[in-house]
């Protein structure tokens, strides 16, 4: 059976509305969209490090619970686990504060075996870090070695725009690894300072990366492949909180890929029509984030939607 493979940062979300707390969550960008696809009972491993104290205690339990070894987060006995604060604003954007306090230690876990067409995400500032490029770059190799399926969220937030230009050659390594690129219409500007999706998919994706996702919120969903240029609707609704929500999107473009079968030898020449199967599962499962506080879908939902979809 074919498994999904994740690098990324775990983190406790401390989510306040009208400058209160109302809830705290583990969080991260991939580790979000794991505890979706795990509830999907998509086999899943997650790569980390988390510091060895109360809160790598939170989040390993809460990993455990929902059925996502632990075996390949790496603890670090300096340090501390890091904390998010997500200030959400009038239309349930949220904006975020970070207190990190990582050992400048490289990530020391072993890898899971790789087979071919299985998936690889990666991505935010977690895929840029110096301290861990060294490792992420051996684990890339690796998936492409064994011609997985290699799918990089830029996830690049405002916190890190003033980096931009210096962290270009770092992104521009990465999309040469991917077989899918996701990003969103923030991410796009704060590393490209453009709004043109398309003329930044043609001008500085293409080259490296044929396939192409980016997601504008509530105006819908952009695709740019070698033969296609499509726009996808989204539903009108009223989130209640949009975090998590591209990190579900991600999770239901990858329930997609193994829904239908999609290998990575498929992928350049998949169909208008396959795409949009795709994208929509991405879609819904973003759509259902935004509907609840909770940073991925429900076990309740996830066991309807399996069975509907």
């Amino acid at each position: 059976m074919r498994k999904v493979i994740g690098i990324g940062e775990t983190i406790l979300d401390i989510i306040f509305e009208n400058n209160r707390p109302t809830s705290a969550l583990p969080g991260g960008s991939v580790f979000n969209g794991f505890i979706t696809l795990a509830r999907l009972d998509v086999p899943v491993v997650f790569i980390s490090k988390l510091g060895n104290d109360r809160v790598g205690g939170i989040i390993r339990e809460f990993m455990e619970e929902n059925h996502i070894p632990t075996k390949y987060v790496d603890s670090f006995p300096d340090g501390k686990s890091p904390v998010s604060l997500a200030f959400l604003d009038n239309e349930h954007n949220a904006d975020y504060l970070f207190y990190k306090d990582y050992p400048n230690q490289k990530l020391e876990v072993s890898f899971p075996k790789i087979e071919e067409d299985d998936i690889l995400i990666f991505g935010s500032y977690y895929a840029l870090n110096p301290v861990l490029r060294e490792r992420t770059v051996e684990l890339l190799e690796y998936a492409k070695e064994r011609k997985a399926i290699i799918y990089y969220d830029l996830n690049f937030r405002n916190a890190h725009a003033y980096e931009a230009i210096r962290l270009r050659p770092t992104i521009l390594e990465n999309f040469e690894y991917a077989d899918i690129i996701k990003a969103s219409t923030e991410d796009i500007y704060n590393i490209f300072a453009k709004n043109d999706t398309k003329n930044v998919y043609h001008e500085h994706i293409r080259f490296y990366c044929k396939n192409h996702i980016t997601t504008h919120g509530g105006d819908g969903v952009d695709l740019f492949t070698n033969t296609l240029s499509e726009h996808f609707n989204t539903p009108v609704i009223s989130p209640l909180s949009t975090i998590g929500a591209g990190d579900s999107f991600n999770a239901g473009i990858i329930w997609g890929l193994l829904k239908y079968g999609i290998k990575r030898k498929d992928l350049d020449a998949l169909d208008k029509e396959k795409w949009e199967k795709i994208i929509h599962h991405g879609i819904d499962l973003a759509t259902e984030v935004c509907l609840t506080y909770d940073n991925y879908i429900s076990p309740s939902f996830a066991k309807s939607y399996a069975i509907q979809s």
